[in-house]
């Protein structure tokens, strides 16, 4: 991947992990939200965090302190 693939993957990574922001905190005012929804749509969020911080490392050169 070069590097304007990988920010254009951090970009739209970036995007989908504030839509499912928004539909964990639309899902918690909700009258009775669904638990399980949640949690999985919180789990989705962490691998997604953990792929934006690979990608982001990619971006950035190893420093050799």
């Amino acid at each position: 991947m070069d590097e304007s693939e990988i920010r254009t993957r951090l970009t739209m990574l970036r995007t989908e992990h504030r839509d499912l922001d928004a539909a964990i905190e639309a899902l918690r005012g909700a009258g009775a939200p669904d638990q399980l929804q949640i949690a999985r749509l919180k789990k989705r969020k962490l691998k997604m965090r953990d792929e934006i911080q690979l990608l982001e490392d990619q971006l950035i050169p190893d420093i050799i302190a």
